[in-house]
């Protein structure tokens, strides 16, 4: 039985799952050979909606985003048998590197481990020969990175990023408690939907603090993450000594992300990657605010827990939980989701053309189609 067979999930532990436990061929015959939908139950954020494992049933409208190398393409497509927009994420296991495998298997598993409105979701998960498809809900802003490109080039205001950054520190405090640090936040991994509900995505490099009934305190395990990632990445994580990281990392990635959310650019962006490294692992705390400052009457975040975020020493760092409690978020707990829309343009409505065939190759035995479009987005998932 597939680890994507629901019951099989429902009944086996996440730590039997884990990926470092299973070689490359045990990893893809896992993922390749579920012929049923994994159908996660409700989270109580997005509505759950029952998405057939049937290729034909979706019409692929235009590619949003790309991910693991290029090996998945996301593409925004509708169900036809309910007229529902959805996402879909459709990779090539063959392809796919032991490291990618473990990380798909990890974002599988976890996805419907984890229960939460701001964690994202999968709604269904099956394969097509040997192509891995996800069904999820569609964010029809993207994410916070796309708004920022669209819209904020300037950087966003702080009502805001307020706004995004609570429902993302909403989700980390989730895993947190749960045990799990997130290692890749950053604004494209922040994404929003139509209806004003945050979530938080990029789940293929969480690191479970809990093995064999056990807690760490600290870890040492170092992805391989890209190079691209790195100036979201703590100085302790960059590290890789005996120290360690814990939690606290996530946190300095939160830092560098509000300075993202605020100045429409990451930091360390334009250094060289070895200037970065020593820059981080040597110099002072950065501040957000040496390169751009929010209009005059919006000063809390100056002097607000984001600095904070960016401290050398980790236990210096609030927790994600001590963020949520902090006075610039104090306002925003009394607000809806209705209150982050009042700060949005309505979303772009994709223009929609003819229909092609989707290769035959990703769609196995069946066909799916794709829809041309011109307009090229810069969503990231």
């Amino acid at each position: 039985m597939s680890c994507l067979d629901c019951s099989c999930i429902l009944r086996t532990p996440v730590e039997s799952l884990r990926p470092e436990k299973q070689s490359q061929s045990s990893i893809h015959e896992c993922l390749a050979d579920s012929e049923l939908a994994w159908i996660p139950p409700s989270t109580g954020g997005n509505e759950m909606i029952f998405c057939s494992s049937n290729v034909s049933h979706y019409e692929l409208q235009v590619e949003i985003g790309r991910r693991f190398n290029n090996l998945t393409s996301v593409y925004l497509a509708r169900h036809t048998p309910t007229g529902m927009q959805v996402a879909i994420r459709i990779t090539d296991l063959e392809s796919c590197s032991e490291e990618h495998l473990k990380a798909l298997q990890n974002e599988v598993v976890l996805s419907h481990f984890f229960q939460h409105p701001n964690v994202m979701t999968f709604w269904t998960v099956f394969t097509a020969g040997s192509w891995l498809w996800i069904i999820s809900p569609f964010m029809a802003y993207g994410s916070a990175r796309h708004l920022l490109k669209t819209y904020f080039p300037e950087g966003m205001s702080e009502a805001l990023i307020g706004n995004i950054l609570f429902g993302a520190i909403r989700g980390l405090n989730y895993m947190h408690q749960n045990g799990y640090i997130h290692r890749n936040i950053k604004a494209s991994h922040i994404l929003i939907s139509g209806d004003g509900l945050v979530s938080l995505s990029g789940l293929n490099n969480l690191y479970s603090l809990v093995n064999n009934g056990q807690k760490s305190k600290v870890v040492y395990d170092f992805p391989q993450f890209s190079t691209s990632v790195l100036p979201w990445l703590s100085p302790e994580l960059l590290r890789q000594d005996l120290c360690g990281y814990n939690m606290k990392s996530d946190i300095y990635s939160v830092g560098i992300t509000a300075c993202e959310l605020a100045n429409g650019h990451v930091p360390f962006q334009d250094m060289p990657r070895t200037q970065m490294l020593l820059q981080k692992l040597k110099g002072p705390a950065y501040c957000p605010w040496d390169i751009n400052t929010f209009p005059h009457g919006e000063s809390r975040m100056r002097n607000s827990r984001s600095e904070l975020c960016l401290q050398q020493d980790p236990e210096k760092r609030p927790s994600a939980s001590s963020l949520l409690s902090h006075t610039f978020f104090k306002q925003i707990k009394e607000q809806t989701q209705s209150s982050l829309l009042s700060l949005l343009p309505p979303p772009i409505q994709n223009s929609r053309s003819g229909l092609l065939a989707l290769p035959s190759a990703a769609a196995g035995t069946e066909l799916g189609y794709i829809t041309t479009n011109q307009h090229e987005t810069d969503w990231e998932f």
